[in-house]
């Protein structure tokens, strides 16, 4: 067997996980039940996918410039991805969207019922502020 032809290999198993994976993510937004549960689909397995992906064509074009090319994509996705699930998670908890049967742990009660007790203190602070003015 030539190099060649294990990287070609090598090249189109990573293209099927990747594929496999990132219709596991896509199956797992449709199916999962509330935004919390998506989240798991829609971060975990999608980035690795994506990086099986990469690794394909990185294989594939045996090239340090596409592998160059295709690196500031993978990092960009490696780092929005968990700051975009975190910021859609707090959503989907604040707004309800979620199973509370389905959590074994719910850490963010205590941190949103108490900035909800200060917001709503502070937008009484400032109704009887423009009160008084009157």
């Amino acid at each position: 067997m030539t190099s060649d032809l294990l990287l070609d290999l090598a090249a189109v198993v990573s293209l099927l996980l990747g594929a496999f994976l990132s219709l596991a993510a896509g199956v797992g937004l449709v199916r999962f039940p509330d935004a919390l549960s998506r989240l798991h689909a829609a971060t975990k397995p999608q980035v690795l996918g994506l990086i099986f992906v990469v690794a394909a064509i990185a294989l594939e074009a045996r090239s340090w410039s596409t592998l160059l090319a295709l690196t500031p994509v993978l990092l960009f996705q490696v780092l929005t991805a968990p700051i975009s699930a975190h910021m859609v998670g707090r959503a989907g908890y604040r707004t309800g969207n979620f199973r509370k049967e389905l959590m074994l742990v719910d850490e963010l009660e205590d941190a949103v019922d108490r900035a909800t007790r200060e917001s709503e203190r502070t937008a009484g602070d400032a109704d009887s502020d423009s009160d008084s003015g009157r």
